[in-house]
């Protein structure tokens, strides 16, 4: 065996038949040594032990981060201060198993949420209606997230208000775009000639204000709670994921939790050398370290998954994208920015800049064994669609050299591959546990709290008086201590009648 071909076969590991190929990250043997052990005294392995067993690991709220428990469909015992979670668990999955015999005669579904109430089951529905043969019940589910109203007549103009049933999905019910986007809901069920039984009938939520869910005319059976231990981009596990069951049966559902408890107990269980969470989390540690990276993409070679890399948007960044440490001191390094698309898509939009720009971006590449299609073409198809895949890895790795300095492609750029059986619940539920848990490793390796958000506040508490000083259609808005003179000048523009 060749050394190239013993470095690989280093490079390459597996669990639950997902297989991590790290062998064009440049990370020879030494060095992953260097990192493993560095890991080790950072305390991961503690901190992966605490993360489970229900310690507070989410220091700045005081609170732990169980999104675990929610897929723990064995219901071993997970404590809060004493407490077990999984009978509350439990009983959310058997009420959602009841709504999803109970629904009938259902056209379409308005899932309102924005956030992480929103992203994990719109890519779960969107990725899993491409599984060949899955069961559907063919109902139309809009996503309802954007306060802007174009979004909204889009999907009112389609819905059948007799036939439709909409999902109320925030975790403080105070989220602004949420209840708007609710409330314009329910005039459109009143202006459609609903009577009040039916509009009753019709509204569901999912949140942990249950109160002013019934306040806001929401039935309490009709209310599906979840828990403060329970972040939002967090949380598509839980009754959040209700579209899922709803739209694709409570098997299909549960086998979506079993796949993110099978990368959970292999994440909890495995030591760090063959941890593929945390494998992840040390390649891009070290490319920070080596070459400065900014910014990573996530490109996965299957349609199916087009929304997975805005679902892994709000997972890295809301979570790692911080300047300071759990101890409130300035951090080295935090996430980079994430983008991507699904391939081969993205090879004729923005490749050119991976291959000859003047900028290092590491990527992981997402592959699929099996066509998602059962068109007579797939076969012929998916080979091209992968063979895409490992040419642009093995290009970005290797370059071109050329006299032509335009054709000179430098190399040395790094990826990872993942490798996915099929793509199914089960896998598409371990592709998400795995980049949960590899982004609480790298919020680990960082020192940062990967469970709180407190950034994206500051600019919703300054919306509030903008928004006011718009409702007066004034075009001589002063600066003050809410609003500086920049903001009130542009605040005039949008006033002023030209």
């Amino acid at each position: 065996m060749s050394v190239q071909a013993q470095l690989t076969a280093r490079s390459i590991h597996s669990a639950i038949n997902v297989v991590l190929d790290t062998s064009y990250q440049g990370i020879d043997e030494g060095d992953w040594r260097k990192l493993f052990t560095s890991a080790r005294k950072s305390g991961l392995e503690q901190y992966i032990e605490d993360m489970f067993a229900g310690k507070h690991i989410n220091s700045s709220e005081d609170r732990p981060a169980l999104h675990s428990a929610l897929r723990n469909l064995t219901k071993t015992p997970v404590l809060i201060n004493g407490v077990d979670v999984m009978p509350e668990v439990a009983e959310v999955w058997h009420r959602i198993e009841a709504l999803c015999n109970q629904w009938v005669d259902v056209a379409d579904v308005i899932h309102i949420g924005i956030g992480g109430s929103d992203f994990g089951p719109r890519l779960a529905i969107e990725a899993l209606a491409h599984v060949p043969g899955i069961e559907s019940r063919g109902m139309r589910m809009h996503f309802l997230a954007n306060i802007d109203t174009a979004e909204l007549a889009r999907i009112l103009g389609r819905a059948q208000p007799y036939s439709t049933r909409v999902i109320i999905v925030s975790k403080s019910f105070t989220t602004l775009e949420t209840t708007m986007n609710a409330k314009a809901v329910l005039a459109w069920f009143q202006e459609s000639g609903c009577s009040k039984s039916q509009i009753a009938n019709a509204l569901y939520a999912v949140t942990t204000n249950i109160p002013a869910a019934k306040e806001f005319g929401v039935s309490e059976e009709n209310i599906f709670p979840f828990w403060d231990w329970v972040g939002g981009r967090y949380s598509v596990w839980s009754a959040v994921g209700l579209p899922i069951a709803l739209q694709y049966g409570f098997d299909t559902f549960k086998q979506f939790l079993a796949g993110a408890e099978a990368i959970d107990l292999h994440f909890k269980n495995t030591r760090l050398e063959e941890n593929l969470p945390v494998i992840m989390a040390l390649s891009l540690l070290y490319q920070q370290e080596q070459n400065d990276i900014k910014a990573y993409a996530a490109i996965p070679y299957a349609d199916a998954l087009d929304w997975f890399p805005k679902w892994l948007q709000q997972l890295d960044m809301e979570s790692n994208g911080k300047s300071v440490d759990r101890a409130g001191k300035p951090v080295k390094h935090s996430s980079p920015v994430v983008f991507g698309s699904a391939g081969s898509n993205a090879q004729h939009s923005y490749f050119q800049l991976f291959h000859q720009g003047t900028e290092i971006i590491p990527i992981d590449f997402i592959a699929v064994r099996e066509p998602m299609s059962d068109r007579p073409e797939a076969v012929a198809h998916h080979r091209i669609l992968l063979a895409n895949c490992l040419a642009q890895a093995q290009a970005l790795a290797n370059g071109k050299t050329a006299e032509n300095p335009n054709d000179v492609y430098p190399g040395k750029r790094p990826s990872n591959l993942l490798l996915l059986p099929k793509l199914n619940a089960f896998y598409l539920g371990a592709l998400l546990a795995l980049y949960e848990n590899r982004t609480a490793t790298l919020g680990a390796l960082w020192n940062i709290n990967s469970f709180d958000q407190p950034g994206v506040e500051y600019g919703k508490v300054l919306a509030k008086p903008i928004e006011k000083a718009l409702a007066t259609h004034q075009n001589d808005i002063q600066a003050s201590a809410d609003i500086d003179a920049v903001t009130a000048a542009r605040i005039n523009l949008l006033n002023s009648k030209n």
